[in-house]
């Protein structure tokens, strides 16, 4: 298991911070562990498993269509 930082979830998702903490605050994306004081990542396969749940949905929405 990885703890990653902000700058490689937002390289992962192709988010932005301020939609990365957006969807957090909605419970549309996982939650951040604390890591230190000041200090705070997302588990990596947790970042993983929220990117290929948005995959699915894109193309379970594209044979809908």
């Amino acid at each position: 298991m990885k703890i990653i930082r902000l700058p490689v979830v937002s390289e992962m998702t192709g988010l932005p911070r301020a939609t990365i903490y957006d969807h957090m605050a909605k419970g549309t994306f996982p939650k951040q562990v604390k890591i230190g004081p000041r200090a705070a990542g997302w588990v990596s396969a947790d970042v993983e498993a929220w990117i290929q749940s948005r995959i699915a949905e894109s193309r379970l929405r594209m044979r809908v269509a």
